[in-house]
């Protein structure tokens, strides 16, 4: 019998994904259609040269993962972070729970969570870039395709991408009426519901409307008389409309997208780790959580966004406009625990050998009430098969942004707010850019690109109430740098199935601003610091080579890349001792090299298998860099044996020195391995799938503690579905994380050793019906 699926064809991922602009004549949606060749794998279509290419043609090491297998990560309640270590040299975090995901590609990325703090790895939804943190973690469903660019990005996408580019597009509108629904219902009442219906009004003009509701009840419980009772539940909603328009030679993609999130913030838990160790402590519970601190988070964003394309002799003109707003409020308890022995009230919690220590309260929240972000592109390209192509472009960016941090006094009935300090924030880019792609001979194709950005920010900051330290009137910054990026590449076929690419590219990240300045204490810095600190703009040079290979009859498919990079004035994040304040610096340079090795093989009708392989070797290179350890290493006279063990060499001022370590949260090695079953069973079809993911050891901060170092990781889910009706209907059974594997990925170093824990197991139920 015919076998169907529920996935986009071919031509429409290649059609809808490249060019937008004419989604609206391409089937797009996860409707029933006639199986492709079980024993051929399929090509695969990219495009993130602005253009739709198969992968071995692109002089650039690429990663797609397709709408399927984003499919158990919704359904298992997972946020975008469940992609992390699905493809090679990829790494994605947060200290903020299903907000605030910070990504790392090849070692590169940023731990600050200030509320204005900028990624070196560009994010861009449905050709639109989202810079500020609380647009980053939109909600990944109805997809298409997601793509890491790795390496530089800085000609096409420019805007603060020189470690890579994260690149999401979402399934467009159709001529078929069609749809589907997935829900889902597993551990902890989750209840998860995605769905998208696509309608041809006529000739011309056709919509599409998707959206998703992720619920979870609260899974930990806070058995102290104050503070937050019950924790880790969230209902987290998005939606997204889009109309598609064309008529001769333009066409038009209107969308309009929305997200309303409400939760609690990540649980930090005071005094898990085992001192000398990164062990969870003895007597670890997940559900435990005793906190004498309130706990809420709370995130409305939306966009607005109108791509049009017109099409003309030998040339089309794109215009993308946007305008992104957001609001966010995030409160938690940092000190992790309760109690305070500086104000003389019992702390806790203890656990078996090992005492609490909870030298003072910390209950803190950060805020953006008010954000603003317009963009604007025009783009020229030509649209024909000539051996020269080409790509022409203006690029607007204008961002307005206010941060609030407040603090709270616990001990007082009602735990007033006793701190308040603001931030304001207006930035500008604008950009000129430009490529070429020439055909030297149909097997030999070099292109390159120029890219020239002018950056400015105009930032000010007040401190206008704190506990014991005086207001600080407002202070101002208005840091601005230009900045010429570029990237050479070529790509040879050397048969049908192999090609061989070589790039080399530049990369640059605007100047950063921390003005996180409610802990600022002046009598604690050298005189004249400012509470303000900028890190110079940074830049990064990459080398890469590779191979793209189809083998074996188009049953396997392997890629693989070597690359070596060096960043001048690598914009880090400095913690600063026991002061909950963090600051920016630049460190003189930072280098890295590895390999990645991505492939996919049907090793038999029934089966398929793939496997990721990554290695990332990333080292600081400034001996004249030295950072504030952990705080907590401060109170051994309230109690002995507290605090990290610090591994760097001391410094002054009881400063250590980083160089020679290797980036923070950049675990070296990085590894991902699929094999899924398929066989017809009476009128339908068994699936089964199993994912695993591997991650190495890495340092939390820049400087090296024995507890601030995270074990290696394997983590794997298992997914069971049976399908019929030719593809309409399938239930399932999932799990996630399925040996519960538990341990410390996060930490914050200033009162006490309070860590964050990865997720446990989840598991549940998946029901999916199309038409």
């Amino acid at each position: 019998m015919p076998k169907h699926r529920l996935s986009p064809t071919l031509l429409a991922l290649a059609l809808g994904a490249a060019f937008p602009m004419q989604a609206a004549v391409a089937q797009t949606a996860p409707a029933p259609e006639a199986r492709k060749d079980v024993n051929q794998l399929e090509a695969v279509i990219v495009t993130g040269s602005r253009r739709a290419e198969n992968l071995k043609e692109v002089p650039l090491s690429i990663s797609a993962i397709k709408s399927e297998e984003l499919d158990t990560y919704n359904a298992s309640g997972q946020d975008v972070r469940a992609l992390s270590g699905k493809v090679p040299s990829l790494n994605i975090e947060s200290d903020y729970g299903r907000t605030f995901p910070r990504f790392y590609v090849r070692g590169l990325g940023n731990t600050d969570f200030d509320m204005n703090a900028s990624q070196p790895v560009g994010l861009v939804y449905d050709d639109v870039v989202q810079e500020s943190i609380a647009l980053k973690g939109f909600p990944v469903f109805d997809m298409e395709q997601v793509e890491l660019l790795r390496g530089p990005q800085g000609t096409l996408f420019g805007r603060n991408s020189p470690a890579g580019v994260m690149k999401f597009d979402s399934a467009k509108p159709g001529k078929r009426l069609e749809g589907y629904a997935n829900f889902s219902y597993g551990r902890w009442n989750a209840a998860n519901l995605e769905a998208a219906i696509n309608v041809p009004l006529n000739d011309d003009w056709q919509m599409r409307v998707a959206g998703i509701a992720q619920h979870q009840d609260n899974r930990v419980h806070n058995p102290m008389p104050t503070g937050t009772k019950d924790l880790e539940g969230y209902n987290d909603k998005a939606l997204r409309l889009q109309a598609a328009y064309k008529n001769g030679g333009f066409s038009a993609l209107f969308k309009v997208q929305a997200r309303d999130y409400a939760g609690t913030a990540t649980t930090f838990r005071a005094n898990i780790m085992k001192r000398g160790t990164n062990d969870l402590v003895d007597g670890y519970s997940d559900g435990y959580y005793p906190t004498d601190g309130y706990n809420s988070q709370t995130l409305k964003s939306s966009e607005v966004s109108a791509r049009l394309r017109w099409d003309f002799d030998g040339m089309s003109l794109y215009s993308i406009t946007a305008h992104d707003q957001a609001k966010f409020y995030s409160r938690g308890d940092v000190d992790g625990g309760f109690g305070s022995r500086f104000g003389g009230i019992p702390d806790g919690p203890s656990y078996p050998g090992q005492p609490s220590l909870i030298p003072f309260d910390a209950q803190t929240a950060d805020g953006i009430p008010y954000l603003r972000q317009t963009t604007q592109e025009f783009r020229l390209q030509s649209n024909t098969n000539a051996p020269l192509q080409w790509i022409g472009g203006l690029y607007y960016f204008n961002e307005k942004l206010q941060v609030d941090s407040f603090n709270f006094d616990t001990f007082t009935p009602g735990e007033p707010q006793n701190g308040y300090a603001v931030q304001h924030q207006q930035a500008t880019s604008w950009a000129a850019f430009g490529n070429l792609n020439y055909a030297v001979t149909p097997d030999f194709k070099i292109r390159g690109g120029l890219r020239y950005t002018d950056d400015k920010k105009d930032f000010d900051a007040q401190r206008t109430s704190h506990p014991f330290l005086p207001a600080i009137a407002p202070v101002t910054a208005h840091p601005k740098s230009t900045n010429w990026s570029w990237d050479l590449g070529g790509n040879y076929t050397l048969d049908k199935a192999t090609s061989l690419f070589a790039r080399v590219a530049t990369g640059y990240r605007a100047p950063s601003i921390q003005g996180r300045i409610l802990f600022f204490d002046a009598s604690a810095v050298p005189a004249g610091t400012s509470p303000i600190s900028i890190a110079s703009s940074e830049k990064v040079l990459s080398v890469e080579a590779g191979f793209k290979a189809d083998l074996l009859n188009n049953t396997a498919r392997i890629t693989g890349t070597v690359f070596k990079y060096r960043v001048k004035d690598l914009q880090l994040t400095a913690g600063s001792g026991s002061i909950n304040q963090n600051r920016l610096v630049n460190a003189a340079r930072a280098e890295g090299q590895g390999f990645e090795l991505d492939a996919q093989a049907i090793i038999a009708r029934d089966w398929r298998t793939t496997l990721g392989l990554s290695y990332n070797d990333t080292k600081i290179k400034d001996p004249n860099l030295y950072m504030a350890p952990c705080g907590n290493a401060n109170f051994q006279f309230l109690q002995p044996n507290t605090g990290c063990n610090v591994l760097n060499p001391a410094g002054p001022s009881g400063t250590v020195s980083i160089n020679g370590n290797p980036l923070p949260r950049a675990p070296k090695w990085v590894a991902n391995w699929t094999l899924k079953y398929s066989t017809e069973i009476g009128n339908g079809e068994l699936t089964v799938l199993t994912d695993w993911a591997y991650k190495d050891k890495y340092n939390m901060f820049p400087y090296a503690a024995v507890e601030y170092t995270a074990k290696a990781a394997l983590e794997g889910g298992l997914r069971v579905g049976y399908g019929w009706a030719n593809g309409k209907y399938e239930v399932a059974a999932f799990s996630r994380n399925i040996t519960n594997h538990r341990q410390i990925i996060a930490a914050i170093d200033f009162n006490n050793l309070t860590g964050i824990v990865n997720e446990p197991r989840t598991y549940g139920a998946q029901f999916k019906a199309s038409f």
